[in-house]
């Protein structure tokens, strides 16, 4: 625990820290709020999922462009930019009855604009700690996101209850936009100068380990999706138990990237930590009780934030300095479409033999991620002595 006391004690990180998640809670309420919220406007769930597509769609199709503009127009001037453009998006799904043509339109422009959080303060981690310290950073910000995938939805959900949907979605956007501007307005980020980079979009997709952890997260995260779709199956939407068993291994994630933040990252470190989370998953399969299945996705959520920081460690220790913004963009695409496809082919399977068809969609899925990061271990880098220093960026200006 040493390594985060250091971490939380170099100036300024703790405060970026807080904004950024702030900001991106709302990324854990929008799916279930757009859903919930379209379904009352329109009276069926199926307009409800075109929006929500559309929103997806959009998220995954900009992100790397977007993240690219940050070195052209510089890190300030997108985020604002595209704060307001999403914001202003989602306002209107919130509180105008419009067409659904309109409303899906509007859903594309709000995930198409959704500002690159992300990529920007994984790409300012490494110019605010040393490079030792990288390592427990990367891990103590992957087991945070428990949080927005726990908390969100639970907050969403009793912020419905309260407020009804289009209320609750405004309160969600006030998140978003006060965390945007909270992360904007502090020093680190109107500092950060990241330079033009010459390469054409997705040229940085031709690095091997870039590929890979695009490759292994898409599938990673899509068994994720869908277990949890199977989880719901078997409870019932809206069971309490379902949250239950989601929320023990969201605790299982934060210790698990806790326990192991201060390990350097191996060829094999991704394959272990994915195998850690395949043997959590397969554990599952014959459970259909709160305990057991708790238990055994326990198990699997101990592997999930280690797992997630070594992406982001393979990334800072093998790109150019300004490549990073678009390569941690690719892996939220990746990861984006990864979730789309476990869902997709989760509800299949749950409407052939029920929730357990689900798991066996998780298994397969997580157990391909472990395959192909064992075989491909020689294209990732060997960062068990630290992650090297980042290129140097262009010149930075000092507060006076």
């Amino acid at each position: 625990m040493r390594a985060y006391g250091e971490v939380l004690r170099v100036p300024g990180l703790a405060r970026i820290i807080l904004a950024q998640l702030i900001a991106r809670l709302p990324a854990g309420m929008y799916s279930l709020g757009i859903l919930m919220h379209m379904e009352h406007q329109h009276g069926s769930y199926t307009a409800a999922g075109l929006v929500l597509a559309a929103f997806s769609v959009g998220m995954a199709a900009a992100g790397p462009f977007v993240s690219r503009l940050m070195s052209r127009f510089g890190t300030v001037t997108v985020l604002v930019v595209t704060t307001v453009v999403s914001v202003s998006a989602l306002s209107s799904i919130a509180s105008l009855s419009l067409p659904l043509w309109a409303d899906v339109a509007a859903g594309l422009v709000a995930g198409a604009a959704m500002p690159p959080i992300v990529p920007t303060v994984r790409t300012l981690y490494p110019r605010m700690v040393p490079q030792r310290l990288l390592s427990p950073l990367f891990s103590f910000d992957a087991a945070l996101q428990e949080i927005i995938w726990v908390f969100g939805p639970v907050l969403l959900t009793l912020l419905v209850s309260a407020l009804g949907t289009g209320p609750t979605m405004l309160v969600t956007i006030a998140i978003q936009a006060g965390g945007a501007a909270l992360f904007i307005v502090s020093p680190e980020v109107r500092r950060l100068r990241i330079p033009p980079t010459s390469r054409k979009l997705g040229r940085v997709l031709r690095k091997p380990p870039v590929l890979l952890a695009v490759a292994v997260s898409a599938m990673f995260i899509g068994g994720f999706s869908a277990v949890e779709a199977g989880v719901i199956a078997t409870f019932g939407e809206g069971a309490l138990e379902a949250g239950l068993v989601l929320a023990v291994s969201a605790i299982g994630s934060l210790i698990g990237g806790f326990a192991v933040g201060s390990r350097g990252i191996g060829p094999w470190s991704v394959a272990i930590r994915l195998t850690i989370v395949l043997a959590g998953m397969a554990l599952a399969l014959p459970m259909t009780e709160v305990i057991g299945l708790s238990a055994a996705l326990f198990i699997a959520g101990l592997g999930t934030a280690p797992a997630l920081a070594a992406f982001s460690a393979i990334i800072a220790g093998t790109v150019k300095f300004a490549d990073t913004p678009e390569a941690y963009a690719w892996i939220g695409t990746g990861q984006l479409l990864g979730a789309a496809l476990g869902s997709a082919v989760a509800g299949i399977a749950i409407d052939a033999v029920g929730g357990v068809g689900a798991v066996w969609v998780a298994v397969v899925m997580v157990a391909l991620a472990a395959l192909l990061a064992a075989v491909f271990r020689r294209h990732q880098p060997d960062l068990r002595h630290g992650i090297g220093d980042p290129p140097d960026t262009a010149p930075v200006e000092l507060p006076r």
